[in-house]
């Protein structure tokens, strides 16, 4: 990473971060995957504010979208303080769409937009990811803020495996709207694999005496030259075919400062040419199966399968996209050291590839519930070398916190879970209590597996019986350590009972098997959880030969 910057991480709105505290064209790159069909019941009519019914029956956003005050404050900000183009777009959607859920969502979507076009640099770029239910209005969208000459590419990613669906085609795939800055833009060029029909029908010649499969690449190109590269060699006039000779890239180790005729012999010295059997005949040169880098990435990508139930990387977010399609677009539209944010930032997928591939970034989200799995997932798979960043809009005190405890008790329970880097507990539901809000996996030895710590958070008043209680759910879940996170000091009848619990017993020492840790104690750094915790470079290596051999990470 560049000196001076620490990389951000926001809890909050994204459009007030995107004001308050993102410079004017400090971005390089910019992914988004807004909340759409969230909801498990996605046939939602579209219906006017009066709730008369409209004629046309599409996929909206149940639970999420609904047409209000804020609305309609955010369209009359639209219309009359945006740009003439985009405000007379957003006036011409309303008169098509009325005050529905889906205007709502486009009304929240615009000015987003306009401030993603503000931060970007001239030679940055952006893909929008949504499904099919709204592309076509968000690329209306896209083209009054970024204009239609910077639409670059419409992204197809197949999403899912076929499945029926009643009378229409399967629906099984998202689209990702890739626009640009400018006409200069930052662009490296990314592969996929090769396919192997493709393979087995160009790399179809074995050379002799090493087995090794080629195709034949042309040595010229169209076109007559005077210079070098129109001159015959060993009797061969491209001249006469109306060419001249243009040797590829991919064997510039060989001919790199050489003037054509000598990169031709070198070439032929190498045994990188296949020579036609007829006499006269154009020589070409060979390309081996191994140096093949892929085929030019698609715009529609279905090389790269969705996350499966069993996928080493999932956290069972519901909305997660694999690594490996962040990669792709990461790698073709940024370089290292150059800033991506994903305002919609989620589980952290996009600030995980991020990280990994050098890059700096800025994710921004509006539940701590997802703050408190960045944080825990960068910690998983970084350890000591993850670069410096910084938490914003989170609880700094005592104070604050119990603020946040009053506002919405989830959020709380999923901030203070990230003060020990637990990951919130993936079936926890609103209004059904399991005595676990959180976990924590732990390795003694590389070749173990991973043990377990419960986590509970209390954010109201304590007692004794709320420990008591965590024993038993330490006993029913053969659970190594328990942890009991409270807002309020505990009493001493509370740290008499979980003394009682005893330790928990490792090569590493002994640890109490049951821990009282205070907000105020985890802000000020007094206390720490404490489990038994190998070196940082052999917990990666053994967690890393977990994914390698395709085990689910237990309960996360």
């Amino acid at each position: 990473m560049q000196g001076g910057w620490t990389n951000q991480l926001y809890y909050g709105d994204n459009l007030r971060v995107l004001r308050n505290d993102v410079g004017d064209e400090t971005v390089d790159l910019v992914y988004l995957d807004p909340p759409f069909n969230s909801a498990a019941n996605y046939n939602v009519l579209f219906r006017e504010a009066s709730g008369e019914q409209s004629a046309a029956q599409i996929m909206a956003f149940e639970d999420t979208w609904h047409w209000t005050q804020e609305s309609e404050a955010a369209y009359q900000e639209l219309v009359t303080e945006a740009s003439e183009r985009l405000a007379r777009l957003v006036e011409a959607m309303r008169q098509m769409l009325g005050t529905s859920d889906m205007m709502a969502y486009l009304v929240m979507m615009a000015p987003r937009l306009v401030e993603l076009h503000r931060v970007l640099k001239p030679t940055g770029s952006i893909y929008l990811h949504c499904d099919p239910t709204a592309s076509h209005y968000l690329r209306l969208l896209m083209d009054g803020v970024f204009e239609p000459v910077n639409f670059k590419s419409e992204i197809i990613w197949k999403r899912t495996g076929a499945h029926n669906s009643a009378k229409r085609w399967a629906p099984v795939h998202d689209t990702i709207l890739f626009y640009t800055k400018s006409h200069k833009f930052t662009w490296n060029q990314v592969y996929q694999p090769l396919p192997q029909e493709t393979a087995d029908a160009w790399y179809n010649n074995v050379e002799e005496g090493t087995g090794r499969r080629f195709n034949r690449a042309d040595l010229t190109a169209p076109g007559v030259r005077s210079g070098p590269s129109g001159s015959p060699w060993r009797g061969i006039d491209p001249s006469a075919k109306g060419r001249h000779w243009a040797i590829p890239g991919f064997v510039k180790d060989i001919v790199e400062g050489l003037d054509p005729m000598s990169a031709l012999d070198a070439l032929d010295r190498a045994g990188r040419l296949h020579w036609p059997k007829r006499e006269g005949g154009m020589p070409m040169l060979k390309r081996y199966l191994e140096e093949a880098k892929g085929i030019p990435a698609l715009d529609v990508v279905n090389d790269i399968a969705p996350l499966n139930n069993v996928a080493a990387e999932r956290l069972g977010y519901p909305t997660q996209k694999p690594e490996t399609l962040l990669e792709r677009i990461i790698n073709a539209s940024s370089s290292k050291g150059d800033v991506v944010l994903d305002p919609f930032c989620g589980c952290g997928t996009t600030i995980n590839v991020a990280e990994r591939l050098h890059r700096r970034w800025i994710g921004i989200d509006i539940t701590h519930l997802a703050v408190a799995l960045i944080q825990s997932r960068l910690h998983d798979t970084f350890g000591t070398e993850l670069s410096p960043y910084v938490v914003h809009g989170t609880p700094k005190d005592a104070a604050s916190a119990e603020a946040l405890a009053q506002q919405d008790r989830y959020q709380f329970q999923w901030w203070a879970l990230s003060l020990i880097d637990a990951r919130p507990a993936q079936d926890k539901k609103k209004g059904k209590d399991t005595g676990i809000d959180g976990y924590i996996r732990f390795l003694e030895r590389e070749d173990e597996q991973a043990k377990t710590i419960i986590v509970q958070v209390k954010s109201g008043k304590v007692s004794s019986r709320d420990i008591r209680d965590l024993v038993g759910v330490l006993d029913r879940e053969k659970a190594a350590i328990g942890i009991f996170i409270t807002l309020h000091p505990a009493t001493k009848d509370m740290v008499k009972e979980a003394v009682s619990a005893g330790f928990y017993k490792s090569a590493w020492g002994n640890f109490p098997r049951l821990q009282i840790l205070t907000i105020e104690d985890l802000l000020t750094g007094r206390i720490a959880a404490q489990y038994p915790r190998m070196n940082a470079a052999t917990f990666k290596r053994a967690q890393r030969k977990r994914r390698e051999q395709g085990e689910q990470s237990g309960l996360f």
